[in-house]
């Protein structure tokens, strides 16, 4: 009996100590030995979990005898340790290297790095960190090779246009994005919600067919982790802008002598006989740019379970614009829900959504009679208030402050976007993936135009006024189901095969109605329900869309143990937009890669650490055009009902029921190596693209067809090709010489010729305008760059008389010239100078694209630069009026008074002379280097961290903008509107701003 109370004893005591909770220590370090801080360490089945500090080690309270561990951290194999007693653990974890490589590089699938065939870039959530763009768009800028990022205008809001190796088109040339598995935008997410974009700027792209020709930017957003515990971080940052110049312009004693001295060569009376008293005058632009602030707050929660992520995100931004910032100014509102959920072992749901609102004022830009444009060209002998009541300056140049002051407008956006998505696997290496993916975005907006008198005849004045008033709606959705089943066969043989269809479409609506007579002209009272009016004019509108493109899609991947890498896929498209008879084609690519490296001879190079041979050709389209198979009722016509003239519609553009979307060619051939241990990778593309079936507009066609009627045009088809070339090459090099120090530099460089190779019957398309009444500047002609500037070409200024004399006449531009003209190249030598020297002027796309990024720590500190640079490039100075007694650039101090005193800038004068045609006068080179990013930052220590219970906590200071290196003359020599024909032209850009940052970055 005793015995048995004793075994009993033993086993109650047995039972309370296995059961008793005990408290668990360690440190987590990689396989060298080195901490691993911040991994996720948690109590399987339980919410008690913990991350490691700065030194890799951690504490679990309250744990039970016999428990699990779970140890993760991104880039490693999630480990499990068997909790026995409070000893202190020490866990190694081992990298992942499949998931390290793991990048979406394909849709509708993933692959490892080292496997990809295709040439991808790609941009991590690191880079976004670093820049912290308020654009997404702008992660891009110098960070990706063959990929350009330009600014259609600095004002708050404005956007951004991006390139993937070139202008191929004359018509689009933007990129494709995905989101998550949905057609989305950039400027609708907000960049802290991004986890990496990757960019397929190949034959790869042709698994997305028609969509694909202009290169297609994945962008994965941030999600949950499995096994992680709470996270909460805040992101916020404060700061103040500013212009980053000011144009060298005249000063009112400077432009009240050059003025005098143009009237004095025309025989005039000087029209300012007294200048003494002038002094430096009103400086417009120093009025109209101020220091505008802008701030950033977001917020995120992540983490998740055993079966479950989450990932919960806000933002707001607000920025205002350093030009007018209450009638220029933006503000953007994101909240973002991507949840992942284990229903079963074979069954899986993930859902991401994407709340996205915006609000904006803009005031007139790039364009002639826009209130910088008027800053450049308003006189400085003007005071604050005082308008050109008299008309001296011309019909089209008013007080740049007025007109700000009279304008009024609102703009208002919202969307919804997101996807659902089920991942089902029935069998092992078989994944059957549905999703859908939706966007439906609203906006509306309202302008007012005050009854306003600026001075005799000016083209701006007013005498009714007038509230425009629209709404819009744009939907699309994407219905995609697609396999994938991966086997490897005879132990080396390694395959995948994807099959799927997809059914997208795009569909909205719009209204917009102008309402005159506001009462008390007032913006107050500006809403078409106050204003009564009525016009002889048309004053409503509207608009009507539906799309649809159904898909069927599939693709082989093949390896040999590994080394040898074959893909091969095709794709169906069919498409609303165009004719029956034409809306089927299929797209195809293959790709094939040789790991060099695994060969033999290679394989214990101590130097050569990866060698990987790649090749791609395929043909993509690009759906351009859209519609052009149906005559619209977008004309205006009268007529004749029951003995009464009648105001009506008629069709517009002549149809083209033969035309169809255009096709590239591509043809990619790279190199990937990785030297020094991994330190150094090098990446290396020689490209072709031939773009064929260019849509051209305004084909001439017999006048019977009705082209020439109002509101109608000329037919689109298809009637051109182009071919762009080039190279790229990026290399990235990381070191880290202890703990505490560590140095990274990476750079990258694209080289690109383009040129059009055929266009039918040798028809020029012109784009693109200069001054007022002149000739198209901009055109895409057989032979040259698409939107290449052409003009006349000068050879310096005439000296004296017989200089003049003994050169071909320049009558035939419309004048005579005289000693200090410009003298034009007389380019077919027919001995005469007319509009038919034109020639060649320069290209306002790069030769070169190159970006440049450094990175540097020490210990708790930071310190990161990006630079970005285009060379070989032109801009069109257009910023400049045509008028006699406008204000004008202090190049003109430098101008010809006499023989020998200049021979590039021509003398001023009030009379008439050719000096401003288009010439290369106003064709500058506008290469550039700029300092787009620096930034220093501070993070606490580990142990601090512990001590006030938060995980990180980082302050930093950062200039964005910072410095701009080129010769141009205008504000940005980055800047353009985009258009293939007719970009590049300046007509007076809102300067992108200089921006002072001071930032935080916060976990708990």
């Amino acid at each position: 009996m005793r015995h048995t109370l004793l075994k009993i004893l033993a086993l109650l005591v047995v039972t309370y100590s296995s059961s008793q909770n005990i408290t668990v220590s360690g440190v987590v370090q990689d396989e060298s030995g080195f901490p691993i801080p911040g991994a996720n360490v948690i109590v399987k089945g339980t919410s008690n979990g913990a991350s490691t500090d700065f030194d890799g080690n951690f504490t679990l309270n309250e744990v039970k005898s016999g428990s699990t561990i779970s140890i993760s951290y991104l880039g490693y194999i999630t480990k499990e340790v068997v909790i026995a007693d409070n000893s202190k653990l020490t866990i190694q974890l081992q990298e992942d290297i499949a998931q390290l490589d793991a990048v979406v590089v394909v849709g509708y699938g993933t692959q490892k790095k080292k496997d990809v065939t295709g040439a991808v870039s790609i941009v991590s959530a690191e880079t976004l960190e670093d820049l912290r763009p308020i654009d997404a768009a702008q992660a891009l800028q110098g960070t990706s090779a063959g990929v350009s990022v330009t600014a259609p205008s600095g004002s708050p809001g404005g956007g951004f246009n991006i390139l993937i190796r070139g202008v191929s088109s004359n018509g689009d040339n933007g990129p494709l994005v995905i989101i998550d598995g949905y057609k989305g935008d950039l400027n609708t997410i907000n960049p802290s919600d991004i986890e990496t974009f990757s960019i397929l700027k190949d034959a790869q792209a042709a698994i997305y067919g028609i969509e694909g020709a202009n290169g297609v930017i994945l962008v994965t957003t941030k999600s949950g982790k499995k096994g992680s515990v709470a996270k909460i971080s805040y992101n916020g940052y404060t700061g103040i802008q500013q212009t980053t110049r000011e144009l060298p312009y005249l000063n009112a004693t400077e432009y009240a002598l050059l003025l005098n001295e143009s009237y004095a060569a025309n025989g005039q009376t000087l029209p300012f006989p007294n200048v003494s008293d002038l002094g430096v005058g009103t400086d417009w632009q120093s009025e109209l740019f101020e220091e505008a602030p802008m701030t950033s707050h977001n917020i995120t929660v992540t983490g998740g379970g055993e079966k479950s992520t989450y990932y919960f995100g806000g933002s707001i931004l607000e920025q205002d614009g350093i030009v007018a910032s209450d009638k220029s100014n933006f503000q953007r509102a994101n909240a973002k829900v991507k949840l992942g959920l284990d229903i079963s072992e074979k069954l899986k749901f993930t859902t991401s959504a994407n709340y996205f609102n915006n609000k904006r004022k803009s005031i007139g830009e790039n364009a002639l009679g826009t209130p910088l444009f008027n800053a450049l060209n308003y006189a400085p002998t003007y005071s604050l208030n005082q308008e050109d009541v008299s008309g001296f300056l011309g019909n089209e140049v008013i007080n740049p402050l007025s007109q700000i002051a009279n304008t009024f407008n609102e703009y208002s956006g919202s969307s919804i976007e997101g996807t659902f998505q089920l991942d089902y696997t029935p069998i092992e290496g078989l994944t059957i993936t549905s999703r859908i993916g939706l966007k439906a975005y609203n906006d509306k907006g309202k302008s007012f135009s005050p009854i306003v008198n600026y001075g005799s005849g000016k083209v701006f004045n007013n005498d009714r006024s007038s509230v425009n008033q629209y709404r819009n709606t744009y939907n699309t959705y994407t219905w995609e189901t697609f396999a994938n089943y991966s086997k490897t066969f005879f132990e080396n043989h390694n395959a995948t095969f994807t099959v799927g269809t997809s059914a997208q479409r795009d569909w909205g609506d719009g209204l917009n109605a102008t309402g005159f007579d506001v009462p008390n002209n007032s913006w107050e009272f500006a809403d078409i329900s106050l204003a009564n009016g009525l016009s002889e004019a048309k004053s409503t509108g509207s608009f009507i869309y539906d799309n649809r493109l159904s898909s069927y899609f599939g693709r082989f991947q093949y390896d040999y143990n590994g080394k040898y890498l074959l893909s091969a896929l095709i794709r169906r498209d069919g498409a609303s937009d165009f004719a029956p008879e034409n809306r089927t084609d299929y797209f195809s690519s293959v790709t094939a890669g040789w790991k060099i490296s695994d060969e033999a001879f290679l394989k214990d190079s101590k130097t050569i650490n990866f060698l990987k041979l790649r090749g791609s050709y395929g043909n993509l389209g690009n759906n351009a055009g859209g519609d052009l198979y149906r005559a619209l009722l977008t004309g205006e016509a009268t007529y004749v009902f029951d003995d009464a003239l009648i105001s009506g519609v008629a069709t517009g553009r002549i149809p083209t029921p033969s035309s169809v979307w255009e096709s590239a060619e591509k043809l990619d051939i790279g190199l990937d190596v990785n030297l020094f241990n991994n330190r150094l990778e090098i990446v290396a593309d020689y490209f072709i693209e031939d773009r064929n079936r260019l849509l051209i507009s305004n084909l001439p066609v017999s006048g019977i067809l009705g082209a020439s009627a109002p509101g109608a045009g000329l037919p689109t088809t298809n009637a051109g090709s182009t071919r762009n070339k080039g190279i790229e090459l990026f290399l990235n090099y990381k070191q880290s010489f202890s703990e505490d120090v560590s140095f990274g530099i990476s750079y990258n460089v694209t080289k690109i010729d383009g040129e059009v190779t055929e266009v039918k019957d040798g028809i020029i398309s012109e784009g693109g305008s200069f001054s007022v009444g002149q000739p198209a500047i901009a055109r895409l002609e057989v032979g040259q760059p698409i939107g290449y500037f052409y003009g006349l070409k000068t050879d310096g200024i005439f000296q004296n008389q017989a200089e003049v004399d003994a050169h071909p006449s320049q009558a035939g531009l419309g004048s005579a010239a005289s000693p200090g003209d410009i003298r034009y190249v007389d380019v077919n030598g027919d001995g005469q100078i007319n509009i038919n020297d034109r020639t060649y002027l320069g290209k306002p796309q790069a030769d070169y694209i190159m970006g440049l990024n450094l990175s540097f720590n020490y210990k708790n500190f930071d310190f990161g630069t990006y630079m970005y640079a285009e060379l070989g490039k032109e801009t069109v100075r257009n910023y400049e009026r045509d008028q006699p007694n406008v204000n004008r650039l202090n190049l003109y101090l430098n101008r010809w008074t006499g023989e020998g005193t200049s021979n590039s800038v021509p003398r001023t004068t009030i009379g008439a002379t050719t000096n401003k045609l288009f010439s290369d006068f106003y064709v500058e080179d506008s290469s550039f280097l700029r300092i787009q990013n620096i930034q220093l930052g501070y993070s606490l220590p580990r142990d601090v961290n512990d001590k006030l219970g938060i995980s990180k906590f980082r302050l930093y200071a950062s200039v964005n903008n910072a410095f701009t290196f080129t010769k141009y003359n205008g504000y940005d020599p980055a800047a353009t509107s985009g258009s293939a024909i007719g970009g590049g032209i300046d007509y007076g850009f809102y300067p992108i701003s200089r921006q002072f940052i001071l930032g935080l970055n916060l976990s708990i």
